[in-house]
């Protein structure tokens, strides 16, 4: 079991410690650090945030942080056939490809927690497999 992260999740743990969502986000890495299980970001998530040098440090400088090790998952081909069937699976189209990835991510893990700021689309493409839960950032 792991926890993956979307975009907006990196992008909460990476912003202001003040917000909810980073605190959120805080709680379930230390939780899994505690327990033993790997916290992992697709590298196509870091794609759609790296945006400009200063965003792109903030992202860098957590990635560095050991308190968090988040691991990176690249797209290899056995990857790729994943998602193609997450996509398939839930019927969505080459838009949620970057969704599409996180939950291949924790699918191919054999299930664990996925942490979003886009509940329902992250639900709709998980739906076809009971192991990933999906929670929301804030709630």
């Amino acid at each position: 079991m792991i926890v993956a992260l979307d975009s907006e999740a990196v992008h909460a743990l990476a912003g202001p410690a003040s917000s909810s969502a980073h605190r959120r986000v805080r709680r379930a890495l230390t939780t899994a650090a505690r327990l033993g299980r790997p916290v992992v970001v697709p590298t196509v998530v870091l794609a759609e945030l790296y945006r400009g040098p200063n965003r792109s440090q903030q992202i860098d400088a957590l990635l560095a942080r050991r308190q968090y090790a988040i691991a990176c998952r690249d797209t290899d081909r056995r990857l790729a056939r994943f998602v193609g069937a997450v996509l398939q699976a839930s019927g969505a189209g080459s838009e949620d490809i970057v969704d599409a990835h996180v939950v291949a991510v924790v699918a191919e893990a054999g299930g664990g927690l996925l942490l979003t700021g886009d509940l329902s689309d992250l639900s709709r493409l998980a739906a076809p497999y009971h192991r990933v839960i999906v929670e929301p950032l804030e709630g």
